[in-house]
């Protein structure tokens, strides 16, 4: 249900270890957070250069039910955003681990993404 091979944190946001820049991973929300959300409607992301601390807001995503912060699963500095999302925010209902990512980070640390969740952990706690 959920891809193996990506990493996830309990806010419901997913990790994958491919950026288009060297040593960044792509960040994005899951399929559970997507359709918790409902039709997404806008996304407010961070900027290029920005430093995001793990666990802190970085950007909203604003449904027809309701406005969800986003979190930083890793602490790093933004070096992309997905700006086709300003123009067609359902890419995140209709494709979340693909065109609808969200951002790419340079990891301060790589082995943060190595001590987030992995598929059967992310799994157990929805189900929880």
């Amino acid at each position: 249900m959920y891809p193996e091979d990506l990493k996830y944190t309990s806010e419901h946001e997913w990790v994958r270890r491919e950026g288009e820049h060297a040593g960044a991973v792509r960040i994005g929300i899951t399929d559970f957070a997507q359709d918790a959300l409902g039709d997404i409607v806008y996304v407010s992301l961070p900027e290029v250069g920005e430093q995001v601390e793990a666990g802190a807001t970085c950007g909203t995503l604003e449904s027809t039910k309701s406005v969800s912060d986003v979190y930083a699963p890793i602490s790093g500095e933004v070096v992309a955003r997905n700006e086709t999302l300003d123009a067609t925010p359902e890419l995140v209902n209709s494709d979340p681990y693909g065109a609808g990512w969200l951002f790419e980070v340079v990891p301060a640390d790589a082995g943060q993404v190595d001590g987030l969740l992995d598929v059967a952990d992310y799994t157990a706690t929805i189900e929880a």
